[in-house]
């Protein structure tokens, strides 16, 4: 039992990105991503809830309301992929698959408590899945351990000759694979950034783990990565993808994502181009860092999740606090490498904290190897909030 995020495709069955919008909106057929978890053996449970059309990252922006977190219902779950996260927690199906463009499947597992991956760009198929940025989207799951993560990303990954943004890469075996040694791993950490205006418990949590990773893998050093922070592509995209529907149908958008889609408007085509030639640099550049180390480890958020009643106290307490929760998730999706969230601890009032895991371009095979090995060792994952 399996469900899906409600702007991933599913024949006869509503798909409605949470919006007002797509209230009946009915696909004739699934998602590639679906039909694979079909083809499978996978029972599709239904459709979870998110922030509207994947542009944020609190989860409260809905037409079907808002969504809570399990630990305390006072706060947030994280977004977009919010109503996936929270159902893999409430032990509603095995597993949720959840889609990624900034954060959104790893922030929404580690502010709820579970693990969740998205694998390298290319990897998982998102046709039939309604975009937000089609050069930073990433299809992926979440579930309450890094086996059962990994036995999913098994059922979907692959190329899909009608998907221009997969690639013809083979796929190992990540069941078996997960498993191996993570003895021989060079694990860096870039402090530089990732560590900055960490919650204290935050920093204590990933202190911790460190000291945890240090016994597991071969070493473990900082390392210096130069990190891209421009959002000017995500913004060009997402409005390209909705400028028609929000200049006919205003009114049927929340107030507040009218506002994030048309913040890309005034990109001109030639930033856009600029853009995407930078893109394909960094993730160039990028891989030489793979060089030194196998692997990257930083706290999936700086904090844990903040409370709806705070977020809802005015206009302007919402978008500091998504763009605090993204900055370290974000880069993962402009360098597409794979990264996976996995539990590491709890704040004293029981909040959970995650830790990221990021490798190579199509090296998803270390990045569950570190996880599960970091897993096995503690009992972070086992922990129940219902």
């Amino acid at each position: 039992p399996v469900s899906v995020k409600d702007l991933i495709d599913t024949a006869g069955v509503r798909t409605t990105s949470a919006s007002k919008l797509h209230e009946n909106r009915v696909p004739g057929e699934d998602a590639e991503v679906v039909r694979r978890l079909r083809r499978a053996g996978a029972v599709i449970l239904g459709k979870n809830n998110l922030h509207e059309f994947a542009y944020g990252g609190s989860s409260l922006i809905s037409h079907f309301g808002e969504v809570r977190n399990l630990w305390d219902r006072g706060r947030i779950t994280g977004g977009s992929s919010g109503g996936s996260a929270a159902a893999v927690v409430a032990g509603i199906g095995y597993a949720s698959i959840g889609t990624d463009t900034a954060r959104s499947i790893r922030q929404p597992a580690a502010l709820c408590g579970c693990v969740g991956l998205k694998a390298t760009y290319g990897r998982v198929p998102s046709r039939g899945v309604v975009p937000l940025s089609p050069s930073l989207d990433h299809v992926g799951p979440l579930a309450r351990s890094v086996a059962d993560v990994a036995i999913v990303l098994q059922a979907i990954a692959g190329f899909d000759a009608a998907d221009l943004t997969t690639a013809e890469v083979p796929v190992g075996d990540y069941v078996a694979g997960m498993k191996e040694s993570a003895a021989r791993l060079r694990v860096g950490v870039p402090r530089e950034y990732f560590f900055d205006d960490l919650d204290p418990e935050v920093a204590s949590a990933m202190s911790h783990a460190l000291d945890g990773i240090r016994t597991i893998a071969a070493q473990v050093e900082e390392v210096r990565l130069d990190v891209p922070t421009d959002r000017t592509l995500q913004k060009a995209e997402s409005y390209a993808t909705h400028a028609k529907w929000v200049a006919q149908n205003p009114e049927l958008y929340d107030p507040e994502t009218v506002r994030r889609i048309r913040s890309g408007e005034e990109v001109s085509a030639a930033e856009y181009i600029e853009q995407r030639r930078e893109l394909e640099r960094v993730r160039r550049s990028i891989r030489s860092i793979f060089a030194e180390v196998d692997v990257l480890v930083t706290p999936t958020t700086p904090m844990p999740a903040p409370s709806i009643a705070e977020l809802k106290s005015s206009p302007e307490a919402l978008r500091p606090a998504e763009l605090r929760l993204l900055r370290n998730t974000r880069p993962f999706n402009v360098w597409g490498l794979p990264a996976i969230s996995v539990p590491c601890g709890f704040t004293q009032t029981g909040l959970p904290i995650g830790l990221q895991i990021a490798g190579p371009h199509w090296r998803e095979d270390m990045v569950l190897q570190l996880a599960y090995a970091y897993e096995q060792a503690t009992a972070w994952h086992k922990r129940e909030c219902v």
